[in-house]
């Protein structure tokens, strides 16, 4: 994890990046402040999965060569474009390429790299954080494997692919429908408007190389129970042999709290004494060693962290179900937070900025995040684990068209759609891939299977093989969307004016959530992504009169959380393209409201007293 930078690298203005022949941002549009600081040497150079570190390692990241191509083509291009910089998606400014794709056409990457010394004699896995959408990868000209999905992490181990000699050649070659295609995209479309954004092709996160033994730890999954005092943990082992043992150590900083060992393959639990709670005002985590062992030497070792956290559901005294945090009722509130840069698209220009909007949210006085229909890199979700922000998860949306039927009185609600099996297939499948690679990170509480009946589809089998994947967490079954009775909660929208289910029909056996209002826009000259048809759904002339509506709202939020209300998403964090209903502007350089009356107002709704006796 030791990364050598000289002087020189560590020199991040856009006029000397501008120097290098390769390399420079494109387009018109603007940029947040980081975009400055973008080192088309070493972009995004840290470690990129903090749930399991090893030390030999190697970021893939910088410039490759790319060509666009017929789709229909097979052939490698004989030769090359120009340079693109990974991991930012072609369409975007900081990939200096600023092209779009789409369904006609594929992306090619290629690059050469050299092995470090220390990887001698060890297996070699090459990891991609995502790749947006179906990918084939190429070592020295053989295929080393293929992969569908644009929202999860995936490796292959290239060790039996590699030649003698220093340097080694990768080749990729992408292809992303975006919208014209069967498979998960957000939102993505081919011609963005309104609350539909640019496309996303393409290598979106981290490319990197590890070192591991030929036996090798390749997962875990870590699972709390604050209520026994125990720590679950399991392990999925590669080449494991009979007799082999797997260690996990426990440290409360760097005291060892408990160690324990059992046979290769088998779940150990650990009992954590007195246990120090996550919560967000005291997001303490344990440290892991998780170790296998073969006639007494470690094989392989892998650094981690844990923490004992509890989401669950209660009735208070008026027999209306509450969202539990360890036990105790904690109204959560937070923004929808879409995660788009105006600069990176998908991808935050530096880890300091992917680290910004969690910070800025908690400087708001918010406990909590809504992701909505994308997923982040693993280092996002570290930063919401270390600083203590509660994530509510949504899968990313394809296959649009639902309708809707009337209900007075109750919740709209319409038939589920009819998805091809090809489409079913894409979405289950990447599903229980975000799952799995997410299920580690305590800051995750809830899981959104869908929005706003955006492809909803099976809604009770989806929202119940949820449930029974991850019985740790509570399950959102449709965010706004078609209202069939599953899941843990029952989740309203309404724009601009805060709402809530009603608690005589629904209370008692669902959480009242308000899943999204508000989108108050207010455009700031200067900081916008266009120039005209900018919107929010109600829009001021100030941040004056903006705030004393948004105070309103939180005004209106705590007689809601009396009668029952366990949650609330207010739309949202930052402008997104041609939406102006953020806190901030897209490039993140204006607050357009006094930071800290939003803070005052929004930590009073955490105080509103529920009673449970």
């Amino acid at each position: 994890m030791k990364q050598i930078l000289t002087g020189l690298l560590l020199l991040t203005s856009l006029s000397l990046m501008a120097q290098d022949k390769n390399w420079a941002p494109v387009g018109n549009k603007i940029m947040s402040e980081w975009a400055s600081k973008v080192d088309p040497a070493q972009p995004l150079p840290e470690y990129p999965r903090p749930q399991m570190v090893r030390e030999q390692w190697l970021n893939l990241n910088g410039l490759w060569n790319y060509s666009l191509q017929a789709k229909d083509d097979q052939n490698k291009p004989q030769q090359y474009e120009g340079k693109i910089l990974v991991p930012f998606a072609v369409e975007s400014a900081l990939s200096g390429v600023g092209k779009t794709v789409g369904k006609d056409s594929v992306i090619w990457y290629n690059r050469t790299f050299s092995l470090p010394s220390n990887f001698k004699n060890n297996n070699v896995l090459m990891h991609f954080g995502a790749v947006d959408w179906r990918s084939e990868v190429y070592i020295n000209g053989k295929l080393a494997g293929s992969h569908e999905g644009g929202y999860d992490p995936f490796y292959f181990d290239i060790t039996e692919l590699l030649k003698s000699g220093k340097n080694q050649e990768v080749t990729i070659r992408v292809w992303d429908p975006t919208d014209e295609g069967p498979q998960p995209h957000g939102k993505q479309v081919i011609k963005p408007e309104g609350i539909w954004y640019t496309p996303v092709t393409g290598i979106w996160q981290t490319v990197w190389i590890e070192a591991v033994p030929k036996s090798f730890i390749a997962s875990t999954k870590q699972t709390p129970n604050i209520d026994q005092e125990t720590l679950k943990i399991s392990t999925d082992l590669k080449n494991s042999l009979a007799g082999d043992v797997v260690r996990v150590t426990v440290f409360d900083g760097a005291n060892k709290l408990v160690e324990q060992q059992n046979a290769a393959g088998e779940e150990l639990t650990l009992k954590i004494p007195n246990p120090k709670l996550w919560s967000p005002d005291q997001p303490f985590l344990y440290n892991l060693d998780i170790t296998l062992i073969r006639n007494g030497k470690t094989i392989d070792e892998v650094k981690s962290y844990a923490a004992m956290r509890k989401i669950s559901l209660q009735k208070d005294a008026a027999g209306i179900q509450r969202i539990m945090l360890n036990n105790k009722f904690l109204f959560q509130y937070g923004p929808l937070d879409q995660g788009w840069w105006p600069d990176g698209l998908y991808t935050a220009p530096t880890d300091e900025a992917l680290k910004f909007d969690i910070m800025k949210t908690k400087e708001m006085g918010f406990n909590m995040i809504r992701k909505h229909i994308k997923v982040e890199p693993a280092r996002w979700y570290n930063y919401c684990d270390q600083l203590g922000m509660l994530v509510w998860q949504d899968m990313p949306s394809g296959d649009l068209g639902n309708g809707w039927e009337q209900r007075p009185g109750v919740l709209d609600r319409a038939t589920d759609q009819n998805r091809t099996p090809e489409s079913e297939g894409y979405y289950k499948k990447e599903w229980n891939a975000i799952i799995d690679a997410l299920y580690n990170f305590p800051s995750i509480v809830i899981w959104v299977p869908f929005n706003e009946a955006w492809g909803q589809f099976k809604t009770e089998e989806i929202t119940e093989w949820t449930m029974a994947k991850d019985p740790s967490r509570l399950v959102n079954s449709a965010s706004g969307g078609n209202y069939y009775l599953t899941g843990h909660m029952v989740d309203l929208h309404n724009y601009p004016n805060p709402a809530m289910p009603r608690p005589d029909v629904f209370g008692e056996k669902y959480a009242l959530v308000l899943g999204e209002f508000g989108g108050l826009g207010l455009p700031i000259t200067d900081h916008t992504w266009q120039q005209k048809d900018n919107w929010g759904y109600q829009t001021f002339k100030n941040p004056e009169d903006m705030f004393k509506r948004y105070n309103e709202f939180t005004n209106r939020i705590q007689e809601f959380i009396k009668k029952g209300l366990s949650a609330a998403v207010y739309t949202q964090t930052t402008d997104v393209e041609g939406e102006i209903n953020g806190f901030l502007t897209y490039d993140r350089k204006v607050m357009k409201m006094p930071i800290e009356k939003l803070k005052t107002v929004n930590k009073q709704l955490y105080t509103v007293p529920v009673n449970f006796n």
